[in-house]
């Protein structure tokens, strides 16, 4: 932004000391189509450096609009594997296998409470022990926790014919046990598709931290046990809301 203001700035005064040489050599009858031409010079500068400066602005807005679009189905996503696994203690493959489990699963609803039991302490004696019980009271559909969320074309993603790439693994989190981890991006080549090249290439190598890290818009991670998103909180206000 500072270039762009400081080669308007070098232009106007540019513009100035022609002027002010157009006055002093040009002969006055040539003066009128010299000013003239100046003055065609001068719109076209400050139009190419509104451009300049609003083209940034359009495509901030405009990615903003998608990326929202993007994160929220990428929730639906997140939401309906940890949904998969609390049922069935893994991952689903495909977003075919959510989708299904979605409209076919159910929760099962629990009631814990503590109960006191006498145990055998040895010699005779007998001793009280707290068990913390557990009992299924009930059971509920898990596609009433997606309602009014449009879960059926989960893995589209908005705006494109793509669809979302989304992966399993392991990772070791502790010595024996192997944790179920998943994926699910897509390239932000593909959510800008159409805006300026230049721009995209700068947004993919965005690292700062109100913005959307790399090359991809994801939830989830095949290096870590983690089900968040690489979006900044911002797009997450309306989530807080809620």
């Amino acid at each position: 932004m500072f270039k762009i203001l400081l080669i308007f700035l070098v232009g106007i005064i540019a513009c100035y000391f022609i002027a002010k040489a157009i006055l002093k050599f040009i002969p006055k009858k040539l003066q009128p189509v010299i000013s003239i031409l100046l003055w065609l010079a001068i719109i076209g500068l400050s139009y190419i450096t509104y451009q300049s400066v609003m083209k940034p602005i359009q495509f901030n807005a405009e990615k903003t609009k998608r990326y929202s679009k993007v994160i929220k189905s990428l929730k639906v996503i997140r939401d309906a594997q940890a949904a998969h696994k609390k049922v069935t203690g893994k991952y689903a493959k495909s977003g075919d296998n959510l989708i299904k489990f979605i409209d076919t699963a159910k929760f099962a609803k629990t009631n814990s409470y503590n109960v006191i039991r006498k145990e055998n302490a040895g010699g005779g004696l007998t001793k009280d022990v707290e068990y913390r019980v557990t009992d299924t009271i009930g059971y509920t559909d898990v596609r009433a926790s997606f309602a009014g969320r449009e879960y059926k074309n989960l893995m589209s993603v908005p705006g494109t014919d793509a669809n979302f790439e989304m992966k399993l693994g392991e990772i070791q989190k502790t010595h024996g046990y192997m944790a179920p981890v998943f994926e699910a991006k897509v390239s932000k080549d593909i959510v800008l598709q159409g805006m300026d090249a230049d721009l995209i290439r700068q947004e993919k190598e965005a690292i700062e931290n109100d913005q959307i890290k790399g090359a991809y818009v994801s939830v989830g991670s095949l290096n870590d046990v983690s089900d968040t998103g690489n979006w900044p909180p911002s797009y997450d206000i309306g989530d807080v809301k809620k």
